[in-house]
């Protein structure tokens, strides 16, 4: 049996591999929108993009979180999926000045990767949790995880400034120099491994074994409905730096700053909100939402450069909830033997939903603005009322 200690550590290692890893791609998420209009693609194709590689990215954890409870070769899914993960996007900078369609599959399998990992990971992140309190350790592991968010796009800002060249070549110099933390990653990954082989001993086993994780719990469906709301109204950052380049609102040079810039609130916001969880249970993504939820109104419906980046801050309030409380919640409403497949079904909702708000979204953007930001509140908002019955159902179901 592992000790607090030794559960803190693990936390720790385990967002320093993350750090990198979000060093790595959230750096590409923070220009690819730009990137991808560059080559060639329209709004509603980086939309639809977005929207399937987020489909694929979550939709595919349900199986491989299947996957992981039959086989539980934890570390094993967590490699793979780090290596398809990392790779694919310093792979973007070998794609010709027309290829968009081949940015776009390397995108898409970036994400692929995501789903290869993510189950294994987030679980077994919740055994440790259990020593620790289930709300802070997802909110250190996704401070750190930020912290690399935050580098990534903060050392392509300065690439972008002082690369000579045309854009085209600026953009491909920053994608190569995203193979250093890539081979980063992997480093840190197999050094976790060889220091924690066995993970699930943190946690220890139940007495009595639940047949099933979550079917028939009316919380955790309330739970999923919730999250869904929210995912569909909440768009993927790429559809923001495509406005701001298209709007010319902001210098192209400028947008890695800017993600940055919310990669940073995501961290702080992941701390409070983490704390709060361990206070207030689901209640506390009620508050999240509620701040997060009006960021369209400033990013895309002002055009003073002040109130752009408010609507950035509390995107990325949305995304430290997203990436903290929203996967802690899961640790509290299954079972240890079942956690695998239950934040399985809880990413496939949550990538289904974003999947199709991210291309109607985008669809509608090229058809209208407003309806665009009106849209876009108010599905996050129907999430409040679902979280509110969810944390009333779990304490009956208790």
């Amino acid at each position: 049996m592992h000790n607090k200690n030794s559960a803190m550590m693990f936390i720790v290692l385990l967002g320093v591999v993350s750090c990198f890893s979000d060093m790595t791609h959230e750096a590409a998420t923070s220009i690819k929108g730009a990137y991808l209009l560059i080559l060639g693609a329209s709004a509603s194709t980086i939309g639809f993009i977005s929207g399937v590689g987020e489909l694929l990215g979550y939709g595919l954890r349900y199986l491989f979180g299947r996957l992981v409870d039959k086989t539980h070769n934890y570390w094993g899914f967590m490699i793979l999926g780090y290596a398809v993960d990392v790779f694919a996007v310093p792979a973007l900078a070998l794609v010709h000045r027309d290829g968009w369609i081949a940015a776009c599959v390397l995108l898409v399998i970036e994400r692929i990767g995501k789903a290869i990992k993510k189950p294994a990971k987030n679980t077994i992140l919740s055994f440790a949790a259990t020593q620790e309190g289930v709300g802070k350790s997802f909110a250190i592991q996704e401070a750190l995880d930020q912290l690399g968010a935050f580098i990534g796009p903060l050392l392509l800002y300065v690439v972008m400034l002082y690369k000579h060249g045309d854009e085209y070549e600026t953009y491909n110099t920053a994608f190569a120099l995203l193979l250093l933390p890539a081979i980063c990653t992997i480093a840190f990954l197999l050094f976790a491994k060889s220091r924690f082989p066995n993970p699930e001993a943190f946690e220890p086993e139940a007495k009595e074994a639940k047949k099933n994780s979550f079917v028939g719990k009316k919380s955790f469906y309330l739970y999923l409905a919730g999250i869904s709301c929210f995912a569909f109204g909440f768009v993927d950052f790429p559809l923001v730096t495509m406005h701001l380049a298209k709007s010319k609102l902001f210098d192209e040079n400028t947008l890695p700053l800017l993600y940055s810039g919310a990669m940073l609130v995501d961290a702080v916001a992941a701390l409070f909100f983490g704390w709060l969880f361990d206070k207030l249970q689901t209640r506390a993504l009620v508050i999240s939402t509620a701040i997060s939820a009006f960021f369209a109104v400033f990013a895309f419906g002002m055009t003073s450069q002040t109130m752009i980046m408010l609507g950035v801050a509390l995107w990325g309030v949305g995304m430290g909830a997203q990436e903290s409380i929203m996967k802690a919640a899961v640790a509290t409403l299954t079972s240890k033997e079942h956690r695998a497949s239950s934040y399985g079904a809880f990413e496939f909702l949550f990538g289904l939903a974003w999947f199709l708000g991210s291309w109607t979204l985008g669809a509608i953007y090229d058809y209208s603005l407003p309806l665009f930001i009106i849209i876009s509140v108010a599905t996050q908002l129907l999430a409040l009322p679902c979280y509110l019955l969810s944390s009333h159902y779990q304490k009956t179901e208790a």
